[in-house]
């Protein structure tokens, strides 16, 4: 993970902004308004803005919406909708981590795993982004944003990127235990939550790809779908930014790496048990997918 990096302060209670090539967070508006021009406004980023103080208004999906004291406001990648204006008032205090779409994918898919109302989820999280939170769930994103800095600012760990992406993970998974008790409270049924017809084939696809890990040819998922490869690759694009290729290739990359990185089985072995023709295929296929040989990929960890 490659490092442009700035800090204000070692102590994360004074102003700093802290970023990667792939995760920026911050507290101060001069981060804001920087993470605004250079990533926060693309449609492929995911953002977490939880405000400790003051307000602010910010134009999203058609609408200014007001961020006040104790609210959490958060944006999943939604590639039809963009960030627009904001007004911050004086008093204005916050914390914000944003994140690109390749972490974002790859937390999303392991939701999917076992979370059987993601879908539901991440589309109320859409038409809702603005949660109100109690004392003791700010507790918890508080902690998150400190687990968050204390890696961004310690660049010498050696899985630092692993360690990252499951602190994300976990504040996900918080916002979805938060989802569940404000409609344990209001009695809102999230299943009920509508989801159009090219979302529910995404989705659908994306289970495939769960189900079937070792199917890598785009026409096999259409013809399980009753559409045509090429609309297929359509909806994941509008849907995600990535191509139905892509989405096969990431899956079947992190599967290699999972097996070279924890296990000792020979190539061979990796090959057959991800039911590669022959080594030779395995091997053309993970050097153009990641740039590197199986061998020299297991030697080199993220």
């Amino acid at each position: 993970m490659a490092d442009n990096y700035k800090q204000t302060s070692i102590y994360p209670q004074i102003s700093m902004t802290l970023f990667t090539d792939s995760i920026f967070l911050t507290n101060e508006m001069e981060g804001f308004r920087h993470c605004r021009e250079t990533r926060t406004t693309s449609t492929t980023t995911m953002t977490i803005l939880l405000c400790k103080a003051g307000h602010i208004d910010v134009y999203y999906h058609g609408e200014m919406l007001r961020i006040g004291k104790d609210d959490l406001f958060v944006r999943i990648p939604d590639y039809n909708h963009e960030l627009g204006p904001y007004k911050a008032s004086p008093d204005f205090v916050f914390e914000q981590v944003t994140i690109d779409a390749a972490i974002f994918s790859q937390i999303m898919f392991e939701h999917m795993r076992v979370e059987p109302l993601w879908w539901q989820k991440q589309e109320f999280i859409k038409q809702n982004p603005i949660f109100h939170i109690n004392d003791a769930s700010k507790e918890y994103f508080e902690a998150y944003f400190r687990m968050l800095t204390l890696q961004l600012r310690d660049r010498q760990t050696e899985y630092r990127r692993q360690i990252l992406m499951l602190v994300a993970r976990g504040a996900m998974m918080e916002i979805l235990n938060y989802m569940d008790k404000i409609a344990a409270i209001s009695g809102e049924r999230i299943e009920r939550v509508s989801v159009n017809q090219s979302d529910y084939t995404f989705h659908r696809f994306m289970q495939l790809l769960q189900e079937h890990p070792h199917e890598r040819e785009v026409q096999w998922h259409a013809k399980q779908l009753n559409i045509t490869p090429k609309y297929l690759s359509e909806i994941c694009k509008d849907r995600s930014g990535k191509s139905a290729s892509e989405w096969i290739a990431q899956v079947t990359v992190a599967e290699i790496k999972h097996y070279l990185h924890n296990s000792t089985m020979p190539i061979r072995e990796v090959a057959r048990t991800m039911e590669f023709p022959n080594p030779s295929f395995f091997c053309q296929y993970t050097k153009k997918h990641t740039g590197m040989s199986p061998n020299h990929l297991r030697k080199h960890k993220e």
